[in-house]
């Protein structure tokens, strides 16, 4: 199926879908085994209908020292969707902005917004508010949820936006005492969903690209149920006694996914912390008995370390690694210390979530795995034409889901050739049919599970007054497997010290989220160019494995 047509749609505003690529360049979509009503409402699903189905009294959510049944997020996220509609005018269709840590409220915030038919974009605490005017702008986005205590930024955003006209707050502590709960505690728990279609668009997932100028992927209702009935019901078997704990963003689609529709899909529960370092996450997998872990080999590194001196994570039965390739060493060290799998895989903004992985009983290190059902996967030339195993190409990848960028023909036609999607990854694929990462392929760098543009730093970096050129590339490193190094070229009179290079580290967390920015700075009196004057970056990795 490529394109149109679609079903129905529920959307008053509908500036999602009059922003839908062309069909001629859609990619192919593999529905067979994921059939779905016309009408949909994916919030409802996750909560409604989980009620429904009997798993009303277990545990749903738990966060900052509290825990909700299935039950309470049911009737907590209906009075907040009738807040929405009744008090602050949300229209189906209408673009709403959540900026939160992980925590139930977010949670909570973007199912209701969903009920309520709105199409949610979730955003990081991270961002600053040159980050934010830039996706408030894109997504002409009418109405923002924000945890009152990350206020300021957004506040800044929305002052000279033509769009963002109604900001409220919600407290993402557990003493629910802002605009937005106090606006819900009147309202009935009793809800008539916006009567969404399942081709309505519910979420749109920002991706930087190698320019740091956002896109926007859009994700329809039955796609948010695609990935939990594909990923998570295939590779992991999710039950009803899964706890799954977890570092990603839930605005991240591999966060959101991981850690909230995955475990409500099935009836099962998501602990969520608002700083997921590694040592958090140890203590609250011990806790709560977590059978399900989220994060990047990063922080898998530290917990084997922890391990060493104690701590018990006997109750994990799967570690899911994604966000960077995942190195052999961790995984042999992983299944030696616990004797259980550690399951590698791959997946895109622009596709929701994991199409590539490794499955229990059938893992293997340095392998990223098979394609899930439903997902076909090859790997290809310059010329589109698949190559020969054991060659390096680009990974072309379609399924049940696919890119749609919002009004961006340009970069639709970049990421979708001939049906499939060609994801910024270099594989190969070995002769029994399994696939191994070799390398990024679009100038993303790749840090801790972080994507981040080296563009965008390098704007950040030209934005202080001592700063004459930059380049900025990823280093290899063992902890993170990248980090972000910038090379720099000072005005004269300036002196590259330790205390510039702070300057300028911290200048550059000011200006962008602070995840960007620069590890490593690196002093020098001038950057290699070509003859035209274009920067050569591979240089300033040469000599590095």
């Amino acid at each position: 199926m490529r394109g149109h047509p679609l079903g129905p749609s529920a959307h008053t505003d509908t500036f999602t879908r009059d922003n839908l690529p062309p069909a001629d360049l859609w990619p192919e979509l593999r529905l067979e085994g994921f059939a779905y009503p016309d009408r949909l409402n994916a919030a409802v699903e996750l909560t409604d209908r989980m009620v429904a189905a009997g798993h009303g009294d277990r545990p749903a959510l738990i966060g900052n020292g509290r825990m909700r049944t299935y039950k309470e997020l049911t009737d907590w996220t209906n009075r907040i969707a009738h807040a929405l509609i009744e008090d602050y005018g949300v229209k189906p269709g209408n673009r709403v902005l959540i900026r939160s840590a992980n925590n139930p409220a977010m949670v909570a915030c973007w199912l209701a917004a969903t009920k309520a038919g709105a199409v949610v974009v979730n955003t990081m605490p991270m961002l600053r508010a040159g980050e934010l005017a830039k996706i408030i702008d894109k997504a002409e986005i009418s109405h923002a949820l924000c945890d009152t205590r990350l206020m300021d930024e957004l506040a800044l955003a929305a002052k000279d936006s033509g769009f963002l006209k109604t900001v409220v707050g919600f407290d993402g502590t557990a003493n629910h005492d802002a605009e937005l709960d106090r606006a819900a505690l009147s309202k009935p728990v009793q809800l008539q969903a916006v009567q969404t279609g399942r081709d309505d668009v519910a979420l749109l997932g920002f991706t930087s690209g190698t320019t740091g100028e956002p896109k926007a992927t859009m994700h329809f209702h039955r796609d948010i149920l695609i990935i939990a009935d594909a990923y998570a019901k295939e590779v992991l078997d999710v039950q009803p006694e899964d706890v799954f704990v977890g570092s990603p963003p839930l605005a991240f689609t591999f966060g959101l996914g991981g850690l909230a529709v995955f475990p409500l899909r099935f009836g099962a529960s998501a602990a969520l912390l608002e700083n997921a370092s590694p040592p958090n996450m140890i203590e609250i997998i011990q806790k709560y008995r977590a059978t399900v872990c989220f994060t990047a080999p990063t922080a898998y590194r530290v917990m084997l370390r922890a391990m060493e001196e104690g701590a018990d994570l006997s109750s994990l039965r799967a570690a899911v690694s994604a966000g960077e390739t995942l190195p052999g060493p961790v995984y042999d060290e992983w299944i030696a210390k616990t004797g259980k799998p550690m399951l590698d895989g791959i997946g895109s903004t622009e596709l929701l979530h994991i199409f590539l992985s490794n499955r229990f009983g059938d893992s293997h290190p340095a392998c990223t795995g098979r394609p899930l059902t439903g997902y076909e996967a090859r790997v290809i030339g310059p010329d589109g034409a698949e190559l020969p195993r054991g060659q390096t190409g680009r990974l072309a990848v379609r399924g049940p889901v696919g890119c749609r960028y919002l009004n961006a023909p340009e970069k639709q036609r970049d990421y979708v050739k001939d049906g499939w999607n060609l994801t910024g990854d270099s594989f190969w694929q070995d002769e029994a049919g399994y696939f191994h990462f070799a390398a990024r392929t679009d100038g993303i760098i790749l840090s801790a599970g972080y994507n981040i543009a080296g563009p965008e730093v390098e704007a950040a970096l030209l934005a202080h007054a001592d700063v004459l050129e930059c380049a900025v590339v990823g280093a290899p490193d063992a902890e993170r497997g990248q980090i972000v190094e910038a090379h720099v070229v000072l005005r004269a009179g300036c002196v590259g010290d330790a205390a510039m290079a702070k300057a300028l580290q911290d200048h550059v967390k000011s200006v962008i989220a602070p995840f960007k920015y620069p590890r490593r700075v690196v002093f020098t009196a001038a950057l290699p160019k070509t003859e035209s004057g274009k920067i050569q970056r591979f240089r300033l990795l040469e000599g590095r494995s």
